[in-house]
């Protein structure tokens, strides 16, 4: 059990770097008077400076975690080390765990999640065997769709007249703009319930700030929500994927309760795929209080990326932290509808051997580009593109880093990346294969391996926007 783990999988689960700091204070024996295991779930109790000791539960199924310290993240500090212990127990002496009977107040937690999960579906079943109710709840879904289909006809109305505004002003005076400019317009989306639309508004706030090159990168911006209102516009007249694409992009949704229910349903353009998924890298972005994370997974025997999203608002909600990099699942994922590299949800899974091989991705540069175009092609409102590459060199040129191929053709990394003279240590010249997010205009590294050492490199949260004292700062500094 303790080798389906590493300790750079449990590492990568840590909320943020103080929890990981103090998990590994925690990760000794010494701390834990009481360690037990029972077939998949993990407990024990954490002796501190309190006169009651802490009691953590894993279910490594999940994994998920409890812990009767009063922290709101998951997993807390006491889970992170309890885990830790886990993956050395083989290295140890004395394997600190002992398979005995799990305690009643571990049985009672493990007894709360089946029943939850079995009130869920005995809620799915009682709907199901009501046709009255069933009927009921479409129309009203059809009423609120038909109500927020007129609401975001008369917002896209509106943004198409700004639109025409900035382009008739000319692109020289949007860096005097006050972020209030945009954020008007975004608040006026919101309002006609069209949240993608929204979000690109603002982004365009932080361009005007970028540096060198941003009208060229405005420009694009500006073109590609101008693309998307067109589409959305004569949506009709689209292909049912690509329908399904600008929908999403514009704001609309889909539950996950209502994408298993049309999973490989003829003409739902909602399908589903069994295969062994390696996760690629993560990725966690933030907006205000709105935690994002992005999951890629690759299948193995498919050749297909997928990419997983959670949320979390506020602190005391916690992203998924089942899916760690270097891992492999075996399962089932249903897709959502779209274009391009697809949105999935992990409808079953269950843990695999990992199989991180040398051979993914594109060998050449100038391969991967030209797959990156056809996804273009596909949904050209794509902002970040899965791009794996194999058998290229890292370089460091004029305060850049890059990654090169044999023919030497070279891509740009992110700025925000930190860890070039790490890779290049564990590369020892040798070539690597590197898989992260392409943006365009560089590469944001998640994870590497080489031979057969997969690592998953720690990004930071980053801002997925510029933020309103951001843009002021940047009127500042002109």
């Amino acid at each position: 059990m303790a080798l389906q783990w590493t300790a750079e999988q449990v590492l990568a689960l840590s909320p943020n770097a103080i929890a990981l700091k103090r998990g590994k204070a925690l990760a000794h024996p010494s701390r834990w008077p009481v360690l037990g295991v029972q077939n998949q779930t993990l407990w024990g109790e954490c002796q501190t400076y309190q006169k009651k000791p802490y009691r953590t539960i894993i279910d490594l199924r999940g994994p998920a975690f409890c812990c009767s310290c009063a922290s709101g993240q998951l997993p807390c500090k006491h889970a992170i080390g309890l885990f830790l212990l886990l993956t050395e127990q083989p290295t140890t002496k004395q394997a600190p765990f002992e398979c005995g009977k799990l305690p009643a107040w571990g049985a009672k937690w493990l007894e709360s999640r089946a029943q939850a999960a079995m009130h869920t579906q005995d809620g799915k079943n009682q709907l199901a065997d009501d046709p009255a109710a069933v009927a009921a709840q479409t129309q009203k879904r059809l009423q609120r769709l038909q109500k927020r289909s007129h609401n975001v006809e008369a917002g896209i109305t509106d943004l198409e007249q700004w639109l025409q505004d900035i382009v008739r002003a000319g692109l020289a005076e949007l860096p005097a703009r006050p972020y209030q400019f945009w954020d008007s317009a975004a608040a006026r989306l919101v309002d006609a319930q069209a949240p993608g639309l929204a979000s690109r508004v603002r982004a365009l706030a932080g361009i005007p700030h970028s540096g060198r090159g941003w009208p060229e990168r405005m420009l694009k911006a500006l073109g590609q929500l101008h693309l998307l209102v067109q589409a959305y516009r004569q949506i009709e007249a689209l292909p049912l994927p690509l329908q399904a694409e600008v929908r999403t992009q514009v704001g609309f949704t889909q539950t996950k309760e209502a994408l298993q229910q049309l999973a490989d349903v003829p003409g739902s353009q909602v399908t589903s795929q069994e295969d062994t998924w390696q996760v690629l890298g993560k990725i966690v972005t933030a907006e205000d209080a709105l935690k994002t994370q992005r999951v890629w997974l690759w299948g193995l025997q498919t050749q297909r990326m997928a990419l997983v999203l959670s949320f979390a608002h506020g602190r005391r909600q916690s992203l998924d932290s089942s899916l760690v990099p270097g891992a492999c699942v075996r399962g089932k994922l249903i897709f959502y509808p779209g274009t391009g590299v697809q949105r999935a949800l992990v409808a079953s899974r269950q843990a695999a051997e990992a199989q991180h091989r040398a051979g993914i991705g594109h060998g050449r540069i100038e391969a991967a580009i030209a797959q990156y175009a056809s996804s273009l092609m596909e949904n050209p409102w794509q902002t970040r593109y899965p791009l794996a590459l194999s058998s290229i060199f890292l370089r460091y040129d004029s305060a850049q880093w890059w990654v090169q191929d044999v023919e030497g053709d070279r891509l740009p990394l992110s700025r925000t990346f930190t860890q070039g003279w790490e890779l290049l240590s564990l590369s020892g010249g040798r070539s690597l294969s590197v898989f992260g997010e392409w943006d365009g205009t560089s590469l944001q590294p998640l994870s590497v391996w080489s031979e057969k050492k997969f690592l998953a490199l720690q990004t930071p949260v980053r801002a997925s926007m510029l933020s309103k004292s951001a843009a002021s700062n940047g009127r500042r500094m002109r």
